[in-house]
């Protein structure tokens, strides 16, 4: 069979996606010492990093702003104009600009560029055109290629803004290295949508009230199934006299043991070794275990006491919330 035949609207398509990539391509191979020490400069900056830039690379400002803020480089947007009539006082001498330009000709950013000068607040640039006004006013300077635009009319920002907005998380995240920023400290800036939620402790989805799925050695398997049932889980756990658990019977059990139900106790039916969770564990680390291990529901065990359970953690526990 012949493959169906691209449409123009796909061709088209590709063909934006492989322009913007070219630029991309170019922009990483000719990151100079200018990109080294624009990154040293927002890691050394004591104030806040004062995004800017107009129309298309305004909207790419207020991402790059965003970016750093989110990867310990505290920062924001400043519309040009809205600078010129009063906005212009947020920008202070421990600050550093971060301008955006295409062209690096922009008549709305020449007053904000002036006032930078005249505060000595350094100002890092991003623009195409070497020898602009923006350019040549900049104690550091990021070029972008000289690659058209995607635009087949050369005439909406495509390319440079894509370019704009890599180099923009490439600076966030190259001093995000420097910094040093953990883990932790990304997670405790993201606490909402599904980052914050991966990053719930087990505890918080565990139901308190709810009696736990538990059964001894001993206790037969009809009344083992009576267990596993009442709660939902699809799981119990088998304890010792002690209340350490030592088993778990799955529904995967169950079927294996068919024939024995009749007659066989928990003990004899088990898996022994459960795989557990601490409590106070990551919700996104209980996910991992359970997918790797390719199992439903985790029991969650007691910080203070490892060997004894406090709950049972099923992965539609994590789906629901």
């Amino acid at each position: 069979m012949h493959a169906a035949p691209l449409s123009l609207s796909k061709i088209h398509g590709a063909s934006v996606i492989r322009q913007e990539a070219e630029g991309l391509l170019q922009l990483a191979s000719g990151l100079d010492d200018d990109f080294d020490r624009a990154v040293t400069q927002i890691v050394a900056t004591r104030g806040r990093v004062i995004v800017a830039g107009m129309g298309k690379s305004g909207h790419i400002g207020r991402k790059i702003a965003a970016t750093l803020s989110a990867t310990g480089s505290p920062a924001f947007f400043v519309h040009p104009a809205e600078a010129s009539h009063g906005d212009m006082g947020l920008l202070k001498p421990i600050d550093t600009m971060l301008i955006l330009s295409n062209s690096g000709a922009t008549a709305e950013l020449r007053p904000l560029v002036a006032y930078a000068k005249r505060l000595s607040t350094p100002i890092i640039a991003i623009a195409s055109e070497m020898d602009s006004i923006l350019m040549r006013e900049a104690d550091f300077r990021i070029a972008l290629p000289r690659i058209d635009e995607a635009c087949p009319e050369l005439i909406a920002p495509t390319t440079s803004t894509t370019m704009m907005l890599a180099l923009g998380d490439a600076l966030a995240i190259a001093a995000m290295r420097a910094r040093g920023i953990s883990r932790a400290e990304l997670i405790q800036w993201h606490p909402g949508g599904s980052i914050g939620g991966r990053m719930l402790p087990v505890d918080s989805l565990l139901r308190r009230t709810e009696a736990l799925p538990l059964v001894t050695r001993k206790t037969g398997m009809r009344d083992v199934v009576l267990e596993m049932t009442s709660t939902g889980k699809g799981v119990a756990g088998v304890v010792d006299d002690e209340g350490n658990l030592i088993g778990i019977i799955t529904d995967g059990d169950l079927r294996r043991s068919f024939e024995r139900m009749l007659i066989a106790t928990a003990g004899e039916i088990m898996t022994h070794g459960p795989k557990t969770v601490e409590s106070g564990t990551v919700v996104e680390d209980a996910l991992r275990l359970m997918t790797d291990a390719k199992i439903t529901a985790v029991f969650v065990m007691r910080k203070d006491d490892p060997k004894k359970p406090m709950g049972v953690l099923h992965i539609h526990d994590i789906a629901a919330a």
